[in-house]
């Protein structure tokens, strides 16, 4: 049976012509459902009882627009490893609409690899199956793991070939988000001199997504402050998991602070500060350590976007342009305190105890130990601190967690939980389970052989990765020397 009609309100297709361009998908010759998000699509009030496979596949690939969609390719330029495009736009995706969901919340639903747009520049607007499955897998783990981020509601193969390095079978995936604004879609306004559009634009943003600024003597240097703690607490979030974004360009920066744009992305193995994965970053622009400041870079951008608004006189704006960005740094350090400190045992960080943080992370880092095994066995040992063998095993050498071990602690004695609350605490915050650069390429290729199965597999540990029953299971494991990925690739 048909689907009903989805709660469409498109307030984005409302706005002025050049914020966007109408750009209906491509029909693909043979779409077959991958994967539906039941529950995502029943939080958006999308009612997918009577739906067989056929017609999931036939709406989610594009080929039957559903009723009350408006579908358009968003404009927007961006700064691309620190080079100023000043028009990109959406070149393989398609937003279909906006509905509002049970929470009373909007929601974009976006097609992406959904054939060409008028901002393609060429491309052929598709997506091939391996980004499609990677985006899948990392954007529903780091749902799961209270990361704000986008979401996965369908994936679909379109029975077609994309052509990259080599013919790759072709998928489709339709992502979710608060929206898909982003620094660079105040970009393409401002370098235009389109001071009313990046109004306009501003205005919309504030309503949609920071509504309480608007009540504020200044509400465009509000929105600049919200926009700079949320990325502040995003970034922060992404540090404490060990998440390389990989591609920080501004126009995957999301005004609504969520994460967005899941392309040569992965999760670190091995902590080093230095760690970079995408085979387009030559340089480590975006490696692990650089993302704060390549934040608080982008943030610099989005301001500048904002200052004819800020204040008629330039310089004036400048300065309380400034002024709010330097809450930049002290916002993010206190919530990496905030979140380190809960992944070591401690309920209430104080300033002090970063050297003793820093000190653990220098000591991850000489030992080459697996950020996610290392302080999921850092949980355990909470239980029984005396009892620190199976961290010991891990070590190259004793004498740095001979001096730090004693000191931790230490620092635990003064907190109020007994060991095995804190321990309990210590689980729910380092999980068991990521999404593993080996174990995705592992389900790329076998999908690829049109086995689903360890997709599945994966994905339902993924969205459960506290669990303690998973502990010591295949997929918690870090990769072997053979396994490792060293290269993770853009999908464009």
């Amino acid at each position: 049976m048909p689907l009903p009609p989805f709660p469409f309100d498109n307030s984005y297709a409302r706005l002025p012509d050049d914020f966007f361009e109408h750009s209906r998908p491509t029909p693909v010759s043979t779409p077959e459902l991958i994967h539906f998000n039941v529950p995502l699509a029943e939080e958006l009030g999308i009612d997918t009882s009577d739906a067989d496979e056929a017609e999931l596949a036939a709406v989610f690939s594009g080929n039957r627009v559903p009723e009350g969609a408006e579908p358009i390719a968003l404009a927007y330029a961006g700064h691309q490893f620190g080079n100023f495009v000043p028009q990109l736009g959406d070149g393989r995706a398609i937003l279909l609409g906006e509905v509002i969901d049970q929470d009373h919340k909007r929601r974009d639903i976006q097609l992406k690899g959904a054939g060409r747009t008028p901002f393609s520049r060429g491309g052929d607007g598709r997506a091939p199956l391996g980004p499609v499955v990677r985006e899948y897998l990392l954007s529903e783990a780091m749902h799961a793991l209270g990361v704000p981020t986008s979401r996965a509601l369908a994936a679909v193969g379109t029975g077609e070939s994309v052509l990259r390095n080599r013919p790759e079978p072709g998928a489709i995936l339709t992502r979710v988000a608060a929206s898909h604004i982003r620094v660079g879609t105040f970009q393409f306004f401002a370098v235009r001199q389109k001071t009313d559009s990046v109004q306009q634009l501003a205005d919309y943003a504030i309503s949609r997504h920071y509504p309480a600024v608007m009540f504020t003597d200044t509400p465009y240097l509000e929105l600049l402050r919200a926009v700079v703690h949320k990325q502040a607490e995003l970034i922060a979030q992404w540090m404490s998991i060990g998440f390389i974004h990989g591609v920080m360009n501004t126009d995957n920066v999301a005004i609504s602070g969520e994460t967005l744009d899941y392309g040569p992305c992965a999760f670190m193995d091995t902590y080093h500060p230095d760690t970079v994965f995408s085979s387009i970053d030559m340089m480590g622009r975006y490696a692990y350590g650089n993302q704060p400041d390549i934040t608080y870079w982008n943030l610099a951008r989005f301001a500048e976007s904002l200052l004819p608004l800020i204040d008629e006189d330039k310089p004036r704006a400048v300065e309380k342009a400034k002024e709010v960005l330097a809450e930049f740094s002290s916002h993010y350090e206190a919530e990496w305190l905030r979140l380190m400190g809960a992944k070591i045992g401690l309920e209430s960080p104080a300033e002090s105890d970063r050297e003793l943080i820093q000190d653990l992370l220098a000591l991850m880092a000489a030992n080459e130990l697996d950020f996610t095994r290392f302080f999921r066995e850092l949980s355990h040992l909470a239980a029984h601190p005396d009892n620190d063998t199976r961290i010991t095993t891990m070590l190259r050498t004793q004498e740095d967690w001979n001096s730090w071990h004693p000191r931790w602690l230490a620092r635990l004695e003064q907190e109020s939980d007994s060991p095995g609350k804190r321990s309990d605490r210590m689980l729910r915050t380092n999980p068991a389970i990521i999404p593993r650069n080996h174990l995705v390429e592992r389900v790329i290729q076998q999908m690829e052989g049109g086995n689903h199965s360890l997709f599945h597999e994966l994905l339902d540990q993924l969205r459960d990765p506290f669990a303690t029953a998973l502990d010591g299971t295949p997929h918690t494991q870090p990769p072997s020397k053979n396994e490792k990925v060293q290269r993770t690739f853009c999908g464009t």
